[in-house]
C-alpha cells in the first residue's frame, strides 16, 4: 500500500534527530586551575591546624576530608597521601620565608636595617602562623627523604641571609658565633607564640623583638656595643 500523501516513512522518522538538552559549557582552564589551587590551599591550611593539634600520626586521611567537607578518598584527587601533604606544607614554610626575608634584605638601606627587616618578618608569621611554625618544628620526620633534603636548604639559606646581615653589622664576630646565635634566637621566636597568651600581639611583638635583637648583640659582644 501506498503510504498517504505527506506521511513520513519510518525511515524518514528515524532520520529525525530528537531534541537533547544543551550541554553545559565548561569552565575555562584557568578558572578550573585556579579553583583546584583554592582548594589545594584550604587542604593546607586545614592540615596545619590538625597536625599541630594532634600530630600527623593522629590526623587520618578521613580527618582531612571532614575538615573541608570532602570525603577522604577525594583528597587523592588534589594530594597523592598524607604525606605529600606534608611535604608540600613543609616546603612551602621554607619558600615563604626565605623569599620574604631575602626580598626584606634587599630592600633594606644598610645592614643593621636588613637585621630589623628580618626580625619584623619572623615576628610577624611567628604570631600569625604558629601552626605552621609548629608543624615545622616537630614533623620533619615523617617528610620523604627527598622534600626532607629541599627543606634543610632552604632553611640554611634562610639562616645565612641573617648571618650574612649579622657579619656586615659586627665584622669583627666569627660567622660561627653568629650562627649558633641565630639558631638560639630562632627557639625564642618559635616557641613563644604557643605560651604568650597574657600580652596583646602587638605587645607580643614588641616584646620578642627586644629579646631577639638583645640576644644577637649579645652574641657580638664588644663589637655590638
Amino acid at each position: 500500500m501506498a503510504p498517504r500523501h505527506g506521511a513520513a516513512l519510518p525511515a524518514e522518522r528515524a532520520a529525525t534527530p530528537a531534541a537533547t538538552p544543551a550541554a553545559t559549557p565548561a569552565a575555562p582552564a584557568g578558572e578550573r586551575q585556579a579553583r583546584r589551587e583554592s582548594r589545594r590551599a584550604e587542604i593546607l591550611a586545614a592540615a596545619a591546624g590538625l597536625f599541630a593539634e594532634r600530630g600527623f600520626h593522629g590526623v587520618s586521611i578521613d580527618d582531612l576530608g571532614a575538615a573541608v567537607g570532602l570525603s577522604g578518598p577525594a583528597i587523592y584527587r588534589h594530594f597523592p597521601g598524607k604525606e605529600a601533604v606534608l611535604s608540600e606544607m613543609l616546603v612551602g614554610i621554607s619558600q615563604r620565608l626565605l623569599a620574604e626575608g631575602s626580598r626584606r634584605v634587599i630592600a633594606a638601606p644598610d645592614a643593621a636595617a636588613a637585621l630589623d627587616a628580618l626580625l619584623r618578618w619572623h615576628i610577624d608569621f611567628a604570631l600569625t602562623a604558629p601552626e605552621l611554625i609548629s608543624v615545622q618544628d616537630r614533623e620533619l620526620a615523617n617528610v620523604p627523604e627527598p622534600a626532607r633534603r629541599q627543606v634543610r636548604r632552604l632553611q640554611r639559606l634562610y639562616v645565612e641571609e641573617w648571618v650574612t646581615a649579622a657579619s656586615e653589622l659586627f665584622p669583627g664576630t666569627p660567622q660561627s658565633r653568629l650562627r649558633t646565635a641565630v639558631h638560639a634566637m630562632f627557639g625564642l621566636l618559635n616557641s613563644t607564640p604557643h605560651s604568650a597568651v597574657e600580652l596583646p600581639p602587638a605587645a607580643t611583638a614588641q616584646l620578642l623583638h627586644a629579646m631577639a635583637r638583645a640576644a644577637l648583640f649579645a652574641a657580638a659582644g664588644d663589637a655590638g656595643r
